[in-house]
């Protein structure tokens, strides 16, 4: 192979539609930024047990409402517990909502809508008549139905013993937040499905899906080698975006009660519990909103570096 054959196969891989969308997104400082601070909080989310000074349900009641200091370089709550330690486990609280939730929404959204919109006809319109009845629901009015069903004992009655049993089980082990992943993702992938028939739809009479067809491809492949690929990027912008509001959605539950279950250490529960004292010790609800601004902020920036850099009409 000659030289200049080899430049050419090394110029046309480094400007692949993949390398030119991260050059895009190296060069969004915003993004960079949210992507550095969610690897970070990620690191802090893995080694919580080793980062935090203190067990974060560990109390000294001769402690309560102690400001800053070498003991506690935050301070402590009503009830003596090291402030820090509770913002590093509440890290973990925050994260995993965040990201099993959008992956189930991602996953749902994804295969509904492509089978809705690569089948169409009358298979389309039922799916698309579920969706529009899912998505006249409100659905932070359903995640706190499901959470009271749960949790005051009347889902026992709804549905066989032993699958609430471990449900309540599961909700416990992941404290208190297992009922609001299922919830956010029974909600959050109608829009995703959408999106995805939407795109489905219009990809489906581009020139490569038919040269696909007209070759004899069989539907899968045509689905999972052609369609899937030209979709994941406008979906993984989507569902990032979307993740503030599933971190928002667990903190307001929290906020109110009927979220995470203490002594579990959910940043919405904290502040909470810091609203109480607010006026006397301010520091205690005003570090878990910073930290729950940040990790909302770093998603969106890193959503917003991503739309940027996978649109096709950027230079």
């Amino acid at each position: 192979m000659t030289q200049s054959v080899k430049a050419s196969l090394h110029k046309g891989a480094s400007n692949s539609p993949q390398r030119r969308a991260l050059r895009r997104l190296l060069r969004h400082r915003a993004a960079v930024a949210g992507g550095i601070l969610l690897i970070l909080l990620i690191l802090i989310a893995i080694f919580a047990p080793w980062l935090a000074p203190k067990p974060f349900d560990e109390g000294d009641l001769l402690a309560n409402y102690a400001p800053p200091s070498a003991k506690f370089p935050m301070g402590a709550d009503f009830l003596g517990r090291d402030l820090l330690s509770r913002l590093i486990y509440g890290t973990r609280i925050s994260l995993t909502v965040a990201f099993l939730g959008a992956f189930f929404a991602f996953m749902v959204g994804l295969i509904y809508g492509v089978i809705a919109g690569y089948y169409g006809g009358r298979l389309d319109s039922l799916m698309m008549r579920i969706v529009d009845v899912l998505y006249a629901f409100p659905s932070l009015l359903f995640i706190i139905l499901l959470m009271i069903t749960f949790k005051t004992g009347f889902g026992g009655t709804v549905i066989h013993g032993w699958l609430f049993q471990l449900i309540t089980n599961l909700d416990s082990r992941m404290g208190g937040v297992f009922l609001i992943i299922v919830g956010i993702s029974v909600t959050s992938w109608v829009g995703m499905a959408r999106l995805t028939r939407g795109m489905a739809l219009a990809l489906q009479k581009s020139d490569f899906i038919q040269s696909a067809v007209a070759l004899g491809a069989k539907d899968s492949r045509i689905i999972f080698r052609h369609l899937v690929p030209s979709l994941v990027g406008p979906l993984l912008v989507r569902v990032t975006l979307a993740i503030p509001g599933f971190i928002a959605t667990e903190a307001f539950l929290s906020f109110i009660g009927i979220g995470a279950t203490p002594p579990t250490p959910s940043w919405g529960i904290m502040i909470a519990e810091g609203f109480k004292a607010m006026r006397s010790h301010p520091h205690l609800a005003i570090y878990p909103g910073i930290a729950l601004a940040m990790v909302m902020l770093a998603f969106n920036f890193l959503g917003d570096g991503l739309r940027d850099a996978l649109d096709p009409h950027s230079k």
